[in-house]
């Protein structure tokens, strides 16, 4: 069953995806990405994202769409004994299991850690949780948006004036499933001399405050309770959109050779000897004062007409677009983000492109997200076949 045609760095490696929802699957994704094989693990239900819709392209949700390629589906009933012992004889032969059950859910099923290590002293097996796997911490569901509040990203986000307000997106699952992904690579990494795999664990809610980076900083090391600032910088300035004739710019000089110039370009060249604003910290300080200076200069061209002489001058700058903007520059830049995944069935499914470059071994897409159990009767077959020691097929 596993596809001796995989390319990548990762090829030859098996991964049990336990996984649903986003921080696993996204994570699991990435390895496939990169040339492991991937068999997804589904209730008879199928992963709740396939439902979370709109929107959605041929009657499959996009959610769904954007963190499953390149892995095969199998559908199994773990209340079932046939099915059971297909997931665990799927664990004993997998290199990598990641799971996101609430902490000790896959006890009962015979996948928690020490079972399946029992059996299978290699697996590198990665538990993906809200709050850890405490006695206190193993109760609580984990959810983005939940972590988001606990963590304080929530107070953090928004105007100062207004209420807090949630990430566009669900940002600490993206990160823990990034984490995990590194993980589990260090774990498979210690297993090369070792011999032996380990239980990696990675929660939502430490994510959540290793990426709050400087905001964590300012409690844990310097006792301040950062607080929302809107779309300016606790300590940088400018840092943030400007409005120009038509719209804002985003600006950035996060250091005085860039914003001497800045105020060059804009015509105010003098701005950079002034002493309220030659340092860092000064532009900081008095950021209401340098503020409107700034936006006087800026209200007399386009934001666009703005950006190519900005940029031009070497300082940091860019339109606020929408998705489909980001999308296209993106495109503009060189950067070729969408992929088309051609399946089995005939269509091909456009995806975000991995954002790893390597020289010598490419990421490949070589599936489409599978349709539900579409690969079953083929790992089932697979699973009932014994193997010899040195793990190939029989």
């Amino acid at each position: 069953m596993p596809d001796q045609g995989r390319t990548g760095p990762l090829a030859g490696l098996l991964v049990a995806d336990f996984s649903r929802i986003l921080a696993g699957p996204y994570a699991t994704m990435l390895l496939a990405d990169l040339g492991a094989e991937v068999v997804k693990v589904e209730g008879p239900a199928g992963d709740d994202t396939r439902t979370w819709m709109p929107p959605v392209r041929d009657g499959v949700s996009t959610y769904y769409l954007g963190v499953n390629r390149n892995k095969r589906s199998v559908a199994l009933d773990l209340k079932d004994d046939d099915d059971r012992a297909a997931a665990q004889e799927l664990a004993r032969r997998a290199d990598v299991l990641i799971e996101n059950f609430r902490p000790g859910g896959l006890a009962r099923f015979g996948l928690d850690y020490e079972t399946v290590a029992a059996t299978n002293e290699r697996v590198v097996y990665a538990s993906i949780s809200g709050f850890g796997s405490g006695e206190r911490g193993r109760t609580l569901p984990g959810y983005d948006l939940i972590v988001q509040a606990i963590s304080g990203l929530m107070s953090l986000t928004g105007d100062p004036e207004g209420e807090p307000f949630r990430a566009g997106i669900s940002v600490f699952d993206v990160m823990a499933g990034m984490h995990a992904t590194i993980g589990v690579l260090a774990a498979l990494k210690h297993r090369e001399s070792s011999g032996v795999g380990q239980h990696v664990e990675v929660n939502l809610l430490s994510s959540a405050l290793s990426g709050l980076v400087n905001q964590s900083s300012a409690y844990v090391a310097g006792g301040t309770v950062p607080m929302r600032m809107g779309n300016s910088h606790p300590s940088l300035f400018p840092y943030e959109p400007l409005p120009c004739s038509d719209g804002d710019l985003i600006i950035t000089a996060g250091n005085s050779g860039q914003f001497r110039r800045l105020v060059e370009v804009l015509g105010v060249p003098e701005l950079a000897d002034d002493p309220r604003f030659s340092r860092n910290e000064d532009r900081t300080a008095n950021r209401d004062e340098l503020r409107p200076l700034l936006v006087e200069r800026l209200g007399t061209r386009t934001r666009m007409e703005w950006f190519d002489a900005i940029i031009a001058a070497g300082v940091p700058c860019g339109p606020i677009n929408t998705v489909d903007g980001g999308v296209a520059f993106a495109e503009d830049v060189g950067l070729d983000p969408v992929v088309r995944v051609a399946g089995p069935h005939g269509e091909a499914v456009p995806s975000v492109r991995n954002p790893i470059t390597f020289s010598a071994t490419p990421a490949d897409y070589r599936r489409p997200p599978p349709r539900l159990d579409e690969h079953g009767a083929e790992i089932r077959a697979w699973l009932d076949k014994p193997l010899d020691p040195e793990g190939d097929d029989a």
